[in-house]
């Protein structure tokens, strides 16, 4: 299921994923100019407070730039697909602010996204994203070049957690004022609630596979935990929940036990892993200068990966040793990281992931031929399907 997708050519959106799925209804743009106000409108309140407070704001409009908008295209997807664009009084009008209020409430999730990411580059010790200085680096050089005392690290560091947490309040700030009326957002508000919750469960059990490392357990303890933490990590905020809060919004139901909410799960769920999939082997294999982070940084973060899990349950005694000792090495070069992954291709543990990768893909197109949506949705998601499992950014 390789597909070649080039890169998009937009300066605003420089996603590698192919356009056509996320430009539907000219999707993208329209997110990230509803980011655009909403920042606008926040950069004003802040420099009310502080003058000091505008380098956050810019911070934070940079990270944004060049996102995927992955999360509010299947937010979006999903409120078309339980046919939220029907709604509205029967008015133009009506329905053209009913169609606003649910690109809004998508738009917030690329807030979550950035909280989520902004923490992670932080816990992780990544000095980049999307090929800029991640965010605690970017405040580490402000200090620096400012001559500011104390500790430039501790300075960088301190603000990335403070810029974290007030975009992830925002993100909810969005969310509540996206114009939905209060009983659609109250309605829809179980789904937003369990989904930030479960990617910050699903960071912790990152954070800890990390710290427990390859010696503490067992292959299959550590193959499972590997698919605990892409399930709750990514998978579930990546694609199931957004087209489950979009199909809430659109129908004022949020129970996970119908008809509908059971199809967006079938789908969503087992593409979202297939997504985090393609960004583990990503994270080892793929081109800096597409991935916009190092080659083989997750090898030098320690990630506790699927791909990583499959090859140490295979490895022999030299070749288990060499992950031991060379995966979390803060310090690892180039013939390193080549080392590790010719023991990943090695252990036949790449190939492993690419058919994990196409098994969970067609699982999820399977679901959808069944699913009970609008024709128009099914024929996006997809696409959307493909464009997010054979990406290489």
């Amino acid at each position: 299921m390789t597909v070649n997708v080039p890169p998009s050519a937009s300066p605003l959106d420089s996603s590698p994923l192919d356009s056509s799925p996320l430009d539907r209804h000219g999707l993208r743009a329209r997110v990230s100019a509803a980011l655009t106000t909403f920042l606008d409108r926040q950069e004003e309140a802040l420099r009310q407070i502080s003058p000091d407070l505008v380098e956050p704001a810019e911070a934070l409009r940079s990270f944004l730039d060049g996102g995927k908008r992955m999360r509010p295209a299947f937010c979006y997807w999903g409120w078309r697909a339980a046919g939220g664009a029907q709604d509205g009084s029967g008015s133009q009008d009506a329905r053209d602010a009913v169609e606003e209020a649910a690109l809004v409430a998508s738009a917030s999730l690329e807030l979550l996204q950035a909280s989520a990411l902004i923490h992670d580059d932080y816990m992780d010790g990544s000095d980049t994203r999307r090929g800029k200085p991640a965010v605690h680096k970017r405040f580490e050089a402000l200090h620096q070049a400012g001559g500011w005392e104390g500790a430039p690290d501790r300075f960088g560091a301190a603000a990335a957690i403070l810029l974290g947490d007030i975009t992830l309040t925002w993100c909810d700030e969005m969310f509540t004022r996206s114009g939905f009326d209060a009983a659609r957002i109250h309605a829809a508000r179980p789904v937003f609630d369990v989904m930030r919750s479960e990617v910050m469960a699903g960071q912790y059990l990152d954070v800890l596979a990390q710290s427990r490392g390859l010696s503490v357990a067992s292959p299959a303890e550590i193959l499972e935990r590997a698919e605990t933490v892409i399930r709750y990590k990514s998978a579930k905020y990546t694609i199931e929940r957004p087209l489950q809060l979009g199909a809430a919004l659109a129908t004022g139901d949020a129970s996970e036990s119908g008809v509908l909410s059971l199809a967006l799960s079938g789908y969503g769920l087992p593409l979202g892993e297939a997504f985090q999939l393609r960004d583990d082997v990503l994270g080892v294999f793929g081109d800096p200068a597409t991935t916009g982070k190092p080659a083989g940084d997750d090898l030098r973060e320690g990630k506790q990966t699927v791909l990583v899990a499959l090859a140490a349950a295979r490895a022999g005694e030299m070749q288990r040793k060499a992950l031991r000792e060379g995966l979390g090495d803060p310090d690892l070069d180039a013939a390193g990281v080549a080392a590790l992954q010719a023991v990943i291709v090695e252990t036949g543990a790449l190939d492993d992931v690419e058919e994990r990768i196409d098994q969970r893909t067609q699982r999820a197109l399977d679901a959808l031929k069944e699913a009970p949506v609008t024709d128009e949705a099914r024929e996006v998601l997809g696409e959307l399907a493909i464009a997010a499992t054979s990406r290489r950014g």
